[in-house]
């Protein structure tokens, strides 16, 4: 019975790379990182801002105080939404591959590390995987610090005060481009370990085809030998003068 490429492939499971969860994992990581991009936007645009007024002090000068523009209630929503979507994007994606890799065939884990097409996938996962944690961790600050600003003066915000706390021009926006950079990146290094599975089961198969056909062949080789065929002269059915039977003439 010929060995083919069916028979050597393992079924897909659900923790699987190439199954259909790693690939809607993927696409609602993409779509976690979009929908914190636009609520990094949204909080840019609400953010709260501060204008300086003079006050006078009972005619003996004057003295700066500072109006926040708004509660900060909507972009400390936005920002806290981005905040727990991103940490969960990262997450689902990041677990997913630490499990799938774990269950991965042992080719993926055991290959030589000498070779060019390994130090080159692993060049390419070593920097998508500390480029997407550094993005990860500077977008989360980014909103950490918008958070904890917009959620100072929720109460008694019209109220004028002598210092205010306000967010940067860009802070926010600087965030979502993080957070959906760092979605990205994350595909990136999945991409890149989905690769490395499929090239190297398709030289573990090609292998154990050749494995399987090498040991048909020397099964069949050892049987010839242990029984060979006696094989007749095509001449040795018609008779010849020349044989060792005697004749007598009358």
């Amino acid at each position: 019975m010929a060995v083919t490429h069916a028979d050597l492939e393992p079924n897909r499971g659900k923790t699987d790379l190439s199954s259909k969860t790693g690939a809607f994992l993927t696409v609602l990581t993409i779509l976690l990182g979009l929908f914190c991009f636009i609520l990094c936007l949204l909080a840019e645009a609400t953010r709260s801002q501060v204008t300086w007024i003079s006050t006078s002090e009972n005619g003996k000068g004057s003295k700066s105080e500072c109006v926040y523009s708004g509660s900060g209630k909507m972009p400390l929503l936005c920002a806290a939404c981005a905040f727990i979507g991103l940490a969960i994007a990262m997450l689902v994606e990041h677990t997913f591959m630490l499990i799938a890799v774990s269950n991965s065939p042992p080719a993926l884990l055991t290959c030589d590390s000498d070779s060019a097409f390994a130090k080159s996938l692993t060049w390419q996962a070593s920097f998508f995987f500390i480029t997407t944690w550094i993005c990860f961790a500077v977008g989360e600050i980014l909103l950490l610090v918008g958070v904890s600003v917009e959620s100072g003066h929720l109460k008694n915000w019209s109220k004028a005060r002598p210092t205010c706390l306000s967010i940067g021009e860009g802070l926010f926006s600087a965030a979502g481009v993080f957070a959906l950079t760092t979605v990205f990146l994350a595909c990136g290094l999945y991409i890149t370990a989905l690769r490395a599975l499929r090239i190297l089961s398709e030289v573990d198969a090609s292998s154990s085809v050749r494995g399987a056909t090498t040991t048909q062949l020397s099964r069949l080789t050892s049987v010839d030998r242990e029984n060979p065929a006696t094989r007749e002269s095509p001449l040795s059915v018609f008779p010849t003068p020349f044989n060792n039977k005697s004749y007598s003439f009358v």
